[in-house]
């Protein structure tokens, strides 16, 4: 029997790392989506305020398989 898989777009952040907003992400989505099968980074992004970075932002796609 074949699966169908979907992927999805999310957005996630951390002030820590994108290492950090990764995990954030990945977690996140395993609450809403089942039966995650593996994720990306599309993008990584930074928030610079008064010269510093104040945020690290990670644009996940997600695979997930549908189920029957």
């Amino acid at each position: 029997m074949s699966s169908v898989a979907r992927v999805t777009e999310i957005i996630a952040s951390s002030k820590k790392s994108f290492e950090d907003a990764v995990d954030n992400g990945v977690k996140r989505a395993t609450k809403t989506l089942k039966n995650v099968a593996g994720a990306w980074v599309a993008s990584q992004e930074l928030v610079i305020a008064k010269g510093r970075v104040t945020e690290y932002r990670v644009r996940l796609k997600v695979t997930f398989v549908l189920s029957d």
